[in-house]
């Protein structure tokens, strides 16, 4: 396998950084496709996606990225995020000398990535957006409040306790696979990154204040939207009217999994973003496609393969109807993905 590439960049005066795992040219057979940039949470550093680079790295360029206010970049000053994070993308992609990439973003990456593509679609070939927190209620508002109130006093375990519950579906009626292992994870993820990164604790208060503009539609940019099946953070029939602002999009629920799908379900996401990436069929059963698409639809037929568990699953509930689509509202607090420490 081809060896990785770090690259330092600066954006507005702020340091960051990506890295670049070159497509291995052995794999002759692989169907490839655009490079592949991974943006996950808050406190998301560029080495959190070893099942992206098994995955990805036979049919695409993997990168991953220390974007500002994340990993070992620099914090982001005070004012909006927004623009300096699209720039920071741009950045990534005019320097690995690609004229369009495929992106992918997860939680508080999901709205850095549709912020990109709507900002510029000629640069984005296709698009996933997973666990979008595009909604929150007053009590997740007042949850979070008291969570950040912890880390304000220095309440460090307190604070990674409340965050992993915060951001997980503990409801013992619903099965979430893997649930206690990947609450240990994002627990001592937590925990990892505010020992061991000096801003941590100011990129985590700056991720769950800010309030991401998922409103205003999408066209020109193949879409796919997923969940988990008992995301509390955002339930998926609310993700799924967001997936109807997309045009083109497709929306699909993952079984016994919630906001944490991509650690529950590491390998099954992996496959689903490869598939996508490479237009290929997605899973088993049909995938969930808005009434307003005019793109002709894949075949559903073939199942992800080498797992086991339940296939991707269409979410329950009425589809949306073109004018009927709401625009969504501001989105719950981002959610680091954890890093690669052991569980």
């Amino acid at each position: 396998m081809p060896e990785e590439i770090i690259r330092s960049l600066t954006v507005d005066g702020l340091r960051y950084g990506y890295r670049l795992l070159p497509r291995d040219p052995a794999v002759g057979k692989a169907r490839a496709t655009e490079p592949v940039l991974v943006i996950g949470g808050a406190l998301q550093g560029m080495y959190g996606w070893p099942q992206m680079d098994d995955h990805l790295g036979p049919v695409a360029d993997v990168v991953t990225a220390d974007l500002p206010g994340m990993g070992s970049a620099d914090p982001l000053p005070p004012g909006p995020s927004a623009p300096v994070l699209r720039a920071a993308v741009t950045g990534i992609i005019d320097d690995l000398g690609a004229s369009r990439i495929n992106l992918f973003g997860f939680s508080y990456g999901a709205a850095i990535a549709f912020g990109c593509a709507r900002h510029d679609p000629r640069r984005i070939a296709r698009l996933v957006l997973g666990g979008v927190p595009t909604h929150i209620g007053e009590d997740q508002r007042a949850y979070w409040v008291r969570a950040t109130q912890a880390l304000t006093e220095g309440d460090i375990e307190g604070f990674a306790s409340q965050a992993a519950d915060g951001l997980m579906c503990l409801d013992p009626e619903r099965h979430v696979h893997r649930r206690e292992l990947a609450r240990r994870y994002v627990r001592r993820s937590f925990l990892h990154a505010l020992a061991h990164s000096e801003h941590a604790a100011e990129s985590l208060r700056r991720a769950l204040g800010d309030r991401p503009d998922f409103s205003g539609g999408l066209s020109g940019v193949p879409a796919l939207v997923f969940a988990g099946e008992h995301d509390t953070v955002t339930p998926p029939e609310l993700q799924r009217q967001f997936a109807g602002t997309i045009e083109g999009s497709r929306f699909l629920t993952l079984p016994e999994s919630d906001h944490w799908v991509v650690l529950e379900r590491s390998d099954e996401v992996a496959a689903l973003v490869t598939r996508f990436f490479t237009d290929q069929p997605l899973g088993p059963d049909p995938v969930a496609r808005l009434p307003h698409q005019a793109q002709s639809s894949r075949a559903a037929q073939s199942s992800l393969a080498g797992q086991g568990a339940p296939g991707p699953q269409v979410s329950q509930g009425t589809a949306v109807i073109p004018g009927e689509s709401t625009p969504a509202s501001p989105p719950a607090p981002g959610s680091p993905t954890p890093r690669t420490a052991p569980l």
